[in-house]
């Protein structure tokens, strides 16, 4: 089958070429893919700043999201059959949507939204479960709350300021000013043009803050938050409790402590609570978003749509920064 393949780590590594079948084990779905959205972990995988975290085997196709069509399942499957059109984020350590077939665990998998074309729905599961798995699971979110969301106009804050509005949350967002009219059609209550003003110095007594940008930005965010409020960053830096919770040798849980010191230790004093979150592939919770985005109260933001031969051009264009929501591969 047709696949983007990276031989070795490296910022502009990748080529199309062949690679066999997926192997289809007792639980799981064998599924044509019709679309894959590409992420930012798509790139930091490239680059091979996950190899601790991810300790992937060469070569490699990547891609982490996808839509698709069931061609076959495993003997233990019962919840899906050859024809049904679905979609899933992968589980990380079965990446691999940038290929004509994939395999995925059925518990990572859900019906895709009967509202949407496969590359809508293509669109949404990285950014739409971590949305969910930092607003919802982590940080509680609830109506009435106060949220800062970085990067409104990227693919997870696109998703995840319709998702706090939805949970009836008041949204502060930061954008460049030629995003500003858009993140507000989303339904965020107050946007921060970053080229003209800093948000660490408009806002003020948060609930929660969801960051995804460098670490100025990080420690900038435990300003606004208020005295038990929840910084929840999806950039890192990785804590001690995600080392532990991935059963990490004990050398890099040192080293990730060393790491988030700095930022547990100055969220303490502020009295704020510091969480990482790494999103994980979740069917059932998949199966959530899909009804929010049936109801009307979540649509995917697809900026461009590449083919899967320009691959490259696709990752280059998410690299840039420029795209506003995001950017698809189409295969069939």
């Amino acid at each position: 089958m047709k696949a983007f393949i990276i031989d070795r780590y490296g910022r502009n590594e990748g080529r199309i070429g062949d690679m066999p079948e997926p192997e289809l084990r007792e639980d799981d779905v064998l599924v044509q893919v019709h679309a894959a959205s590409v992420n930012p972990l798509d790139l930091k995988i490239r680059s091979g700043a996950f190899k601790p975290i991810l300790p992937y085997r060469l070569p490699l196709i990547l891609g982490n999201d996808l839509a698709g069509t069931v061609v076959r399942v495993g003997p233990r499957v019962r919840s899906f059959k050859p024809g049904d059109e679905v979609y899933a984020r992968a589980d990380d350590d079965r990446i691999g949507s940038f290929a004509e077939r994939i395999a995925i665990r059925e518990s990572s998998l859900a019906r895709k939204p009967r509202n949407l074309g496969m590359v809508e729905a293509a669109s949404l599961p990285l950014v739409a479960l971590t949305a969910w798995q930092t607003l919802v699971e982590t940080a509680r979110l609830k109506e009435g709350h106060r949220v800062v969301i970085a990067a409104g106009s990227g693919g997870v804050g696109a998703i995840a300021i319709q998702l706090a509005k939805h949970l009836g949350a008041f949204v502060a967002t930061t954008t460049s000013t030629a995003n500003v009219g858009w993140v507000q059609e989303l339904g965020a209550d107050i946007v921060i043009d970053y080229k003209k003003q800093d948000f660490s110095t408009v806002l003020r007594d948060y609930d929660v803050a969801l960051h995804s940008l460098g670490n100025d930005a990080l420690h900038k965010a435990l300003q606004v938050l208020r005295p038990g409020g929840h910084l929840v960053s999806i950039s890192g830096p990785p804590t001690p409790a995600f080392a532990a919770a991935r059963g990490m040798a004990w050398p890099l849980q040192q080293l990730l402590r060393l790491l988030s010191f700095g930022i547990r230790s100055k969220a303490r004093k502020n009295g704020v609570a510091y969480t990482f979150v790494f999103m994980r592939a979740d069917g059932a919770q998949l199966r959530e978003i899909t009804s929010l985005v049936e109801a009307g109260a979540i649509r995917p933001v697809v900026d461009k749509v590449f083919p899967l031969r320009d691959t490259a051009k696709a990752l280059a264009y998410v690299d840039s920064g420029r795209a506003r929501g995001k950017v698809v591969l189409q295969l069939v």
